[in-house]
């Protein structure tokens, strides 16, 4: 897809640091390989070096063993550092020096150790790994960025409806993280995937507050927090093009919008469909992804001060391969943000 390509290619054109806790996975090897061969980012690797090396000089890997940065949390010399560094960012919540310098040899948590001092710029896992166990680290350690007090998770959702976003391309969120966020935190995530709509996509967010109600065609209190959750949003980020509540019709079909929503520029324009709750988003991406045969990338986890994304368990190579370069996007994106 072009936009994918468009992707590898901006992540070719600025390499960035992209750290792979699960060295020795071999789905991640053999995406970095293709990483390395391509010149999208500069890979590193954590894990038993010697293990590593066997394992793709056994696969014909011969990127990894040129290129990519190997880091053993049982040698590597800047362990004590990144111990420290560990030690001063939780001892408030009760952590030893001791914990924090056996902690840190988890590479789940030296990967993320190793963005916060400046030694790379994004982080991905998950082949191996719980999603709770790759975000714990990440909350604790690179925390949210400034103004953004949730973490979420969106998905990039290639349709056959050409007429629709963009050639077809609409970005759902939240798809991945929170159960029932607040109007608060829904304000929040609708600010965080408008940046995602920009920095990934390269759309023009135009962002639809989802309901099961388009202004005021029904009276119940979840659909109040659609309508609060819009106006925190446009409160935050005044510039936002951003409209709420909407039936996902009306935000997407413009006949449909014109008539319940006359006047809106949203309606009938929607790029971005933001879902009330997890349980809408997640049960509506896979039902579209089911049922049109649109393909679902993602989620791309976004609000985190640097970027941390997961991988399903059930990821192909290719998968790694897409989400490293989307994940060296959005390090980008934060970069030129700042």
């Amino acid at each position: 897809m072009k936009l994918l390509d468009e992707i590898m290619e901006r992540a070719k054109s600025n390499p960035q640091r992209i750290v792979l806790p699960e060295g020795t996975e071999m789905r991640t090897l053999k995406a970095a390989d293709i990483i390395l061969k391509e010149k999208a980012a500069q890979i590193i690797l954590i894990g038993n070096e010697s293990e590593i090396l066997k394992l793709a000089s056994d696969n014909q890997l011969s990127s990894i063993g040129e290129k990519a940065t190997i880091i053993n949390p049982e040698t590597h010399p800047k362990m004590g550092e990144y111990a420290q560094l560990l030690y001063d960012l939780r001892k408030g919540k009760g952590m030893t020096a001791e914990e924090a310098s056996i902690l840190a040899k988890d590479p789940l948590y030296l990967g993320c150790l190793m963005i916060k001092n400046g030694d790379a710029d994004g982080e991905l896992a998950g082949a191996q790994n719980f999603t709770g166990n790759v975000l714990r680290p990440a909350f604790q350690i690179i925390k949210t960025l400034p103004g953004i007090a949730v973490v979420s998770g969106a998905i990039l959702m290639f349709t056959p409806a050409k007429h629709l976003g963009k050639d077809g391309l609409l970005v759902f969120a939240d798809c991945a993280v929170n159960p029932n966020p607040t109007a608060t935190e829904l304000a929040h995530i609708a600010i965080s995937t408008a940046q995602t709509a920009r920095t990934i996509a390269g759309l023009d967010p135009r962002i639809a507050m989802l309901s099961f109600s388009t202004k005021g065609s029904a009276k119940h209190e979840l659909a109040d927090k659609v309508i609060e959750a819009t106006r925190i949003a446009r409160e935050m980020a005044p510039d936002l093009k951003i409209d709420g509540e909407l039936q996902a019709d009306a935000a997407l079909i413009p006949e449909i919008g014109k008539s319940k929503a006359p006047g809106s520029e949203i309606a009938g324009q929607a790029n971005v469909l933001v879902f009330p709750d997890l349980q809408a988003g997640n049960i509506g991406y896979k039902m579209v992804e089911r049922f049109s045969g649109a393909q679902a990338v993602g989620p791309i986890l976004q609000g985190i001060a640097a970027p941390v994304n997961d991988l399903s368990r059930g990821c192909s190579t290719d998968d790694i391969v897409r989400m490293i370069t989307i994940t060296a996007n959005q390090a980008i994106g934060i970069k030129q943000a700042k």
